[in-house]
């Protein structure tokens, strides 16, 4: 399976934008560490941006393409919103949401050990596509752990589109996310132009 090992820190001042979630991903970056800091052309501003929600969601460029194809057939919304609604219905993503883990990284490698439930049934897919009305939810003897406990206890991020139950282990993916709702700094068209060229 491939998977991101690069420095997590390193790329995000390198991009100019805490991609990694990490609250000191960003302490050592000073004017001119970032692509964006640097002339770019027309091209590489939307190069950089896609390269920026790439490493958001830790999607290598093959998947990542496969979600661009989706959402320029997608019927409702634009190509952008329908992008960033695919991307964030991850299920790796959702268990960082949550408040399960403290980083998309960390969350995608609990989905592979097994610790997640979707709505009862072991799913060990981080891409898996969670569909509104599911359930997610810490297998029963992972609920132990204080690793896990600490996220959960210090969890602070309330999403409207997701209704967590911590205490219970438990959170409900209730809709699809509106784009205002989505807490990532991207301008999704940038992407959409880049693939239209």
């Amino acid at each position: 399976m491939a998977r991101k090992r690069s420095p997590r820190f390193k790329e995000s001042r390198r991009l100019g934008l805490n991609v990694s979630g990490h609250p000191k991903a960003m302490n050592r970056a000073t004017k001119g560490t970032s692509r964006a800091d640097k002339k770019l052309s027309e091209y590489g501003i939307r190069l950089l941006e896609k390269q920026r929600l790439r490493a958001y969601y830790g999607v290598l460029e093959k998947q990542f393409r496969k979600y661009i194809e989706d959402a320029f057939k997608a019927k409702n919304g634009t190509t952008g919103e329908a992008l960033l609604i695919r991307l964030e219905s991850r299920l790796d993503n959702l268990v960082y949401r949550m408040g399960f883990a403290n980083s998309i990284r960390a969350a995608r490698q609990m989905v592979n050990h097994g610790h997640i439930l979707v709505n009862g049934k072991k799913i060990d897919i981080p891409s898996y596509k969670v569909e509104p009305g599911t359930e997610i939810s810490l297998r029963e003897k992972s609920r132990k752990s204080s690793n896990y406990n600490y996220y959960l206890n210090n969890h602070t991020n309330t999403l409207p589109y997701i209704e967590s139950n911590l205490d219970d282990f438990k959170a409900v993916y209730k809709r699809y996310p509106l784009r205002e709702e989505i807490p990532i700094e991207i301008n999704e068209n940038l992407i959409v132009e880049f693939y239209s060229r």
